[in-house]
């Protein structure tokens, strides 16, 4: 059996009251509590931050020359990218 131990921490942020009522609707609809939204939409920027940091530093290699020229191609690659995410 093995026994995992999750931590958190609290954190006081401000978010405009928009969002602060888009996060609590969405948590309501999904039956989750608010700070799970919040964790997840944070979890998200920090892994498309994350590509994008990957994708920079790629195009500083190889030039953005590099890519697919092919439309097709492109397309394609696109779409796998998103079905990976």
């Amino acid at each position: 059996m093995t026994l995992v131990i999750l931590t958190y921490m609290k954190v006081a942020i401000s978010v405009p009251d928009r969002v602060h009522r888009a996060a609590d609707r969405a948590a309501r609809r999904m039956r989750v509590p608010r700070s799970r939204i919040y964790v997840k939409a944070l979890e998200a920027y920090l892994a498309a931050t994350s590509e994008e940091d990957v994708t920079r530093q790629l195009d500083a290699i190889y030039g953005p020359e590099a890519g697919p020229a092919d439309p097709f191609l492109a397309a394609a690659s696109r779409a796998t990218l998103r079905r990976s995410r």
